[in-house]
């Protein structure tokens, strides 16, 4: 069960990068042209899927091997490992800043002020979570034992 939760933890990501992005697009591109509520609904889903991989994080943050477990295993040992210290703090902190913008992001959409102001409100809070997850997500290249695509061997 949880190399299937975490292999859909990491193709959400996929999905959330891909939602940030088109939202970035939409604040940017239409920035004089009145929020509708086509907007929202991209704002939405993005918020969805954010709070859903969120939820999956948190499980496997203290139900799995990684995370809160290093912790209890090793103590203060895990601040001195790049790696463990990685797994057990920089990921889920990190990701909990960029569920909190992108939180954030769902009430300025609901707000009523002017749209160039409210499409550079959200077009800053998508661009920060966007900088925050690239910076937390485990790529490859930064772990060698992280797939592109987990669950797929």
């Amino acid at each position: 069960m949880y190399e299937g939760l975490l292999g859909l933890h990491s193709l959400l990501r996929w999905l959330i990068l891909l939602l940030l992005l088109i939202n970035i697009f939409r604040s940017l591109v239409e920035a004089d042209a009145p929020y509708t509520d086509y907007d929202k609904k991209w704002n939405l889903r993005l918020l969805i899927v954010t709070h859903l991989t969120l939820l999956l994080g948190l499980y496997q943050y203290f139900f799995g091997p990684k995370g809160f477990t290093y912790f209890l295993q090793f103590g203060a040992a895990v601040m001195k490992d790049a790696v463990m210290r990685f797994w057990a703090v920089e990921h889920i902190s990190g990701m909990i800043i960029a569920a909190i913008l992108i939180t954030i992001s769902r009430s300025v959409a609901k707000k009523d002020i002017p749209a160039l102001k409210k499409n550079k409100k959200l077009s800053t809070l998508y661009f920060v979570a966007l900088l925050i997850i690239l910076a937390s997500i485990p790529w490859p290249f930064r772990f060698e034992d992280v797939p592109w695509f987990r669950g797929i061997n």
